[in-house]
């Protein structure tokens, strides 16, 4: 699977993932309706779904999938709750990508 495939599934992935939390946390903290628990367990289901597409080992996919995740949880924090990011934001992201694509694009085993 090539890196922009990879990292398209990988972003997918971690919207998933955030929005499964996001939800459940606007309940308990801003008191929103539950039924926002539905959407948010639904969204849970498809980000495991989502999991089992990537290529690699599990583990391995966890690993990578991180850089990501954190690349995207920063996005969110910035257009979704409306926090500018610091140099240092980006900088973190930038080095977990660079992390992401290490673990995701090593060569097959015994090369």
């Amino acid at each position: 699977m090539d890196l922009l495939r990879l990292s398209l599934l990988f972003a997918l992935t971690a919207v998933a993932e955030i929005v499964g939390c996001y939800l459940p946390w606007l309940v308990v903290k801003q008191g929103r309706p539950l039924y926002l628990l539905i959407p948010a367990a639904a969204s849970l289901a498809l980000f495991a779904w989502l999991l089992t597409l990537h290529p690699s080992a599990a583990g391995r996919t966890y690993a990578a999938y991180g850089g990501m995740y954190i690349v995207v949880a920063l996005l969110w924090l910035r257009f979704v709750d409306g926090v500018a990011l610091t140099p240092w934001d980006v900088a973190g992201a930038s080095i977990a990508l660079v992390g992401m694509a290490v673990i995701a694009l090593q060569p097959a085993a015994g090369v």
